[in-house]
């Protein structure tokens, strides 16, 4: 099978990312004649900076762990238009699931939450992503390479997906067409996903298509006005302790709580907030006491 040599469009896009903050910048200040929270945006960007930097090693320890996977294919899918098709809902179903684990396991939480940590949500709030999460993360996306699609392919659709959800980070599109927003993950779906309201949280998990949200019962529509950040706020912009706050604290309570060897492990197995004495708030406690009170 002839194998084509696919750019790194990521770095491709890099110029793009600039121009289009600078517009949305312009925009929010001179038009909407709102603030705008430059160092915030400069910590957002500092980690994609750092994102894109460990990516040029982790991409070759990915590359080659999906290419010792492949050996063991169940099929070989060829490089024509029907297999990139298929794979575009794959790969994004794979994704609902690694994002969805991403909020429900602490482990994934460790790294997934320097992409919810800003308490302002813009373009800039795309580019915050994980210097941790491909280091092991790529695991989620092994059954592609079982069932047969090549590694270059995996790789190019995860960046195609990465680059598709740049867009929806902002707060200058409100809703689009009923039937663009019944398909695909929009800006409107996604502050959804970034919120900090109880009946939003751990919604919302598209990649590209808001189907798979509709479909296992994640979906929440935007109907109040979202408030952005985490559920307890780490208010700093240190790009270091942005990184890795949370696995500091997770193996804080692996290594130091007074509990069973059982207990410890579930530190890093159960959702973030959970505590071997109960005394921890899961969102889906903090959703059902938000439920409680509407009704009343």
């Amino acid at each position: 099978m002839l194998i084509p040599e696919l750019p790194n469009i990521i770095h491709f896009a890099i110029p793009f990312f600039i121009i289009t903050v600078l517009i949305e910048v312009i925009l929010t200040v001179k038009v909407k004649m709102e603030n705008y929270e430059y160092i915030d945006s400069l910590t957002s960007i500092t980690m994609g900076l750092g994102n894109v930097f460990i990516g040029l090693f982790t991409k070759g320890i990915t590359f080659t762990f999906f290419l010792f996977i492949y050996e063991y294919r169940f099929f070989t899918v060829p490089f024509i238009w029907w297999s990139w098709l298929i794979l575009l809902f794959a790969e994004d179903l794979v994704y609902y699931w690694n994002h969805r684990i991403a909020h429900e396991s602490r482990l994934f939480w460790a790294s997934h939450v320097v992409h919810h940590s800003s308490k302002k949500y813009n373009l800039s709030t795309a580019l915050r992503q994980t210097w941790s999460g491909s280091f092991y993360t790529f695991i989620f996306w092994t059954p592609l390479a079982l069932i047969g699609f090549h590694p270059v392919m995996i790789l190019m659709q995860m960046s195609i997906s990465l680059l598709y959800q740049y867009w929806i980070h902002t707060e200058l599109i409100y809703k689009l067409p009923n039937w663009f927003e019944a398909i695909f993950n929009t800006p409107s779906h996604h502050r959804v996903h970034h919120a900090t309201n109880p009946q939003y949280l751990d919604r919302n998990h598209a990649g590209i298509f808001i189907i798979w949200d509709k479909l296992f019962g994640t979906f929440e529509p935007e109907i109040e006005k979202p408030i952005y950040g985490l559920v307890s706020n780490i208010n700093t912009y240190n790009p270091i302790k942005v990184a890795f706050h949370e696995w500091f604290n997770m193996l804080s309570d692996f290594l130091f709580s007074k509990t069973s060897i059982i207990n410890k492990l579930k530190y890093l197995i159960k959702p973030p907030g959970w505590k071997h004495d109960g005394s921890g708030k899961l969102s889906t406690d903090l959703r059902k006491e938000w439920s409680a009170k509407k009704k009343r």
